[in-house]
């Protein structure tokens, strides 16, 4: 959602023209479709990584502004809170030593980008949520000085009516309220993008809501918020909790939240984008002057804008994109469930396990999705976001007898995605030598069970053992992750506890 949009207020009718333009813009979807006017196959990927600014004492800074303006490049933008950036990747081939060239490109970008935080004394770390964040910190006066993100907040809080509560029930539980957007602000996630052709884009995303389970069961890195211990990866409540425009009336009636993992597997793009339409009111009815099917009928290529923006007020965890680039129509999926960290490389090797599985599961004859029902895949996601690697998740049994078993998490990666993975990165054209290293990352993640969030677990209770106070242990393994992060050595190597002095109390 990167629009200019300018603050200010709506009235009815700015909900009616809207709604009106948001029909046009699906017509002209239609018509795209119809007529095949997207984009040929590029197999193109790209990635963003939302990232956090701390100072050397761990503590969140809220210097974004200050940052970006020294780091001066088109690659970093801001995001939601003032202690989070965020840099874009320009999109690649899938084909050669591409997960190398990534890995190379973004340690380059990071460590300059650290360098430059490092002149106000900040540092970047890469995390799916902070684990030294305090509810004060997350208050709408840190947000980014940005007028989408102030018109976003006013329109969900309208909306919504009242304070937004989070229960998240883990390790731990925390129940608190908030009266602004800015606690989804502790969210910081990468974002996996795949060029597809109309014709692909429901098998790609039917793959990649029945491996989402597996993607955080492997990757999960968030298991901190407002000192608390709670799920392994507790951005996705989090996140649907601070953006929930339902009161609990709403929400006793069946009223889908927008932040959704979705309820049915889908047939084509359209079926996404019409259901946006179906289910979730406007919150920020901005027109453009744009008559969609005007351009459509002298030849030209719409941008969409209303069903763009829409869209992007809609937080599926896989979510379609319609983008056009040189003049021409394309389609992405957006894959959203994973956090940022622990290194780049462990980035690198949960993005080659994504589009690897994806690639080989949208391809098989039997499709996963027509033996696997959506209820449990949506049931397998919250699972792996509670437990991690520890999961344990429904799949498809092999063999003629059908239906689903129960089986570990690890095992299922182990033993059938990451066999499928090589699979499709040999589809892809990926060298062997990149295949091999990045989906061994993943492998000894399973062997040794040690991903980020089993590693912060296991070093906050280290901390806790040795005399330490909460706060405290918080803060010397928010450093000692720091530290290692920027060494850059897999999370499933890194030595559990800390190795700098420990002050008692």
């Amino acid at each position: 959602m990167g629009e200019k949009v300018v603050a200010g207020r709506f009235d009815l009718s700015d909900r009616q023209r809207y709604r009106e333009k948001l029909r046009q813009c699906l017509t002209g979807l239609e018509r795209l479709l119809e007529e095949k006017r997207f984009d040929r196959p590029k197999n193109l990927m790209g990635l963003e990584i939302e990232l956090n600014l701390t100072g050397a004492d761990g503590m969140p800074k809220m210097l974004n502004a200050q940052v970006l303006e020294r780091i001066a490049s088109r690659d970093f933008q801001t995001e939601l809170a003032m202690f989070n950036l965020e840099v874009n990747i320009a999109p690649h081939r899938l084909q050669g030593r591409v997960f190398d060239g990534l890995a190379e490109e973004l340690r380059t970008s990071l460590a300059y980008a650290d360098r430059k935080a490092g002149e106000v004394d900040a540092g970047i770390v890469m995390i799916g949520i902070l684990p030294t964040l305090d509810r004060d910190d997350l208050v709408s006066s840190n947000l980014s000085a940005v007028d989408r993100y102030t018109l976003l907040n006013d329109q969900i809080v309208a909306a919504r009516g009242e304070d937004f509560t989070l229960d998240i029930d883990g390790v731990e539980r925390l129940t608190c309220t908030s009266k602004s957007i800015a606690p989804e602000a502790a969210c910081t996630s990468v974002q996996l993008h795949l060029q597809v052709t109309p014709g692909r884009f429901a098998d790609v995303w039917n793959a990649a809501q029945a491996i989402a389970a597996a993607q955080v069961a492997v990757g999960a890195n968030s298991p901190f918020l407002f000192g608390r211990e709670l799920w392994r990866e507790s951005r996705p409540p989090l996140f649907q909790q601070s953006t929930d425009t339902r009161p609990p009336e709403l929400q006793a009636q069946g009223v889908r939240p927008r932040t959704w993992f979705g309820e049915r597997w889908i047939t084509s793009a359209h079926d996404l984008f019409e259901e946006n339409l179906r289910f979730f009111p406007a919150l920020l009815p901005i027109c453009d002057d744009e008559d969609p099917l005007d351009v459509l009928d002298s030849g030209g290529t719409p941008t969409l804008a209303e069903l763009v923006l829409h869209n992007g007020t809609v937080y599926r965890w896989n979510r379609p994109v319609y983008g056009i680039a040189d003049g021409v129509p394309h389609l992405r999926v957006e894959n959203r469930v994973l956090p940022a960290g622990p290194t780049i490389t462990d980035v690198i090797a949960n993005a080659a396990f994504y589009y690897g599985v994806v690639r080989a599961l949208a391809e098989e004859s039997r499709p996963v999705w027509t033996r696997l029902p959506f209820e449990a895949a949506a049931a397998n996601f919250d699972e792996a976001c509670k437990h991690g690697i520890d999961a344990r998740l429904r799949w498809p049994r092999r063999g003629r007898y059908g239906g689903t078993t129960e089986v570990d998490a690890v095992s299922l990666v182990r033993d059938e995605l990451l066999p499928l993975a090589e699979v499709g990165l040999d589809a892809w054209g990926v060298e062997p030598a990149d295949r091999d290293l990045y989906l061994g990352v993943i492998e000894e993640r399973c062997r040794r069970r040690m991903n980020g969030a089993s590693w912060q677990a296991a070093t906050f209770h280290r901390a806790l053992e040795s005399g330490m106070a909460r706060d405290a242990a918080l803060a010397a393994t928010t450093r000692r992750y720091r530290e290692l992060m920027h060494r850059g050595d897999p999370v499933h190597t890194w030595p559990v506890g800390l190795l700098e002095p420990v002050p008692l109390g």
